[in-house]
């Protein structure tokens, strides 16, 4: 039960392990970006954002954020303002705070009670990832 056997002492170097922890990206309340952001990882959007943004992950636009430019992206979850096209190839969800003003273009199309979307949407499993998808 009690031995005098030492263990090995672990490495302090923490392994690297890029699927443990998902990477996000945030641009946070009172910041503001101007051009185009792209990335392959999740973002969240709680400033303004005055571009586009393209995403090969999730774009999740909080209550306080705002974004003057069209979002492409895999997976979209918006609470805030977006003054643009909205290409999600995966899902969309519309919270209660949104408000979107253009075309949406999604797979599967969530909307929450109270949202607001002036435009056209469609929806379908041929939605793709892809840059000119936000534009047309």
């Amino acid at each position: 039960m009690f031995s005098r056997k030492k263990n090995k002492p672990e490495s302090t170097v923490p392994a690297q392990d890029n699927q443990s922890v998902p990477a996000i990206n945030m641009v946070s309340e009172q910041t503001t970006v101007q051009g185009i952001i792209s990335g392959k990882n999740d973002i969240r959007i709680s400033g303004t954002v005055d571009g586009e943004i393209e995403i090969e992950a999730k774009c999740i636009v909080s209550a306080s954020g705002v974004v003057r430019g069209n979002i492409n992206s895999k997976d979209a979850d918006i609470a805030g303002k977006v003054d643009g096209h909205v290409v999600s190839a995966n899902r969309l969800i519309l919270r209660q705070s949104a408000h979107v003003t253009g075309d949406i273009k999604t797979n599967v199309l969530l909307i929450e009670e109270g949202a607001k979307f002036d435009g056209a949407c469609r929806m379908g499993s041929t939605i793709s990832l892809d840059k000119e998808g936000a534009k047309k």
